[in-house]
């Protein structure tokens, strides 16, 4: 046997029926999905996502997709939920059961233990048939044909399609709120995608010193400013600190290649006039595009054209933008 070949052949084959498996389930989307998405978005408390087995991991994962999209959630195992968890249920809440079969017994004790409390129930199942699909309020749709496990035992494509189906429920209550990027950046402020939605360049520039000369400014102050500040750059003002222009490092040395006598020498003719400058409001990620579509490392910040200070392509590396 070509283990190699095999291996290759298995996971493609894998892959294969779960994409299909998606695909078909995406041409199941019915009133009974509608009517869940509906139901959640007139819900006042919160949906409470369960299941047993596998499903209680495809249930945690959804509860976890639908809190950052903006739909609050709590997950409950369905078997810690009839030894004592059910109380975390309230009366607005809606509860949403995964089930593959929708026949398992915790699930069928836990049926009507919910409907008990009154709360409307959306069944997610892969069985139309089953005792979820009959007595859920809303289904949700997740028939397969078979599992990727060559046994049709253990659930592979059942619980891929359970989860995309839980993804698709989370993006259209999303859209349905009007969910923006600055609600999806409260709900993720660390990490390098959260600093990607809230950091501006306010935050940044304090943190560097400011270069800063006058127009008239001779090479030696140039060279003096630019080497305490050690930003390779420094800006050229007005007498009411308004941006003029930009030398760096490169335009020191384009100079002293190109000049004998640096004696008169004077910032506005070194300078390049016009440069990119950034607004202090604007996010730290935008700040980043800007220097990557110039292919520059600093950038002035500037309000009403005076200038503030500099943000560095380093200050972004350390922010952990980039």
């Amino acid at each position: 046997m070509n283990l190699r070949k095999n291996i290759r052949e298995t996971a493609k084959n894998v892959l294969l029926n779960e994409a299909r498996a998606i695909e078909k389930v995406s041409g199941s989307i019915d009133d009974g999905f509608e009517s869940s998405v509906r139901a959640i978005l007139e819900c006042k408390g919160r949906v409470v996502v369960s299941g047993i087995g596998k499903s209680a991991i495809v249930a945690s994962k959804i509860t976890a997709t639908l809190n950052s999209t903006g739909t609050p959630s709590i997950y409950m195992h369905a078997a810690d939920a009839i030894h004592g968890d059910l109380g975390m249920i309230q009366k607005q809440d809606i509860v949403m059961l995964l089930s593959k079969s929708g026949n398992t017994p915790e699930i069928k004790v836990l049926i009507p233990l919910v409907k008990r409390t009154g709360c409307l129930l959306i069944g997610l199942v892969s069985s139309l048939e089953s005792d979820l699909a009959r007595q859920a309020d809303h289904v949700i749709n997740g028939t397969i044909e078979e599992e990727a496990c060559p046994l049709n035992l253990a659930p592979t494509t059942s619980t891929t399609v359970h989860m995309a189906l839980g993804d698709a429920l989370a993006v259209c209550l999303l859209e349905a709120r009007g969910f923006t990027s600055t609600d999806f950046a409260q709900f993720h402020p660390g990490g390098s995608l959260g600093k990607q939605l809230y950091l501006k360049v306010a935050d940044i520039y304090p943190n560097n010193q400011c270069p800063v000369v006058l127009t008239n400014a001779s090479v030696e102050e140039i060279i003096l400013e630019m080497t305490s500040k050690r930003l390779g750059a420094t800006a050229v003002v007005d007498e009411s600190r308004m941006l003029k222009g930009i030398i760096t490092d490169g335009d020191l040395r384009r100079m002293l290649n190109n000049r004998d006598t640096l004696g008169n020498v004077k910032a506005e003719e070194i300078m390049s006039p016009n440069p990119c400058t950034v607004d202090k409001d604007y996010y730290a990620a935008r700040a980043l595009a800007i220097m990557q579509q110039h292919n520059i490392t600093q950038l002035v910040v500037t309000e009403d054209e005076k200038v503030l200070g500099f943000v560095h392509l380093h200050d972004l590396l350390k922010e952990g933008i980039i």
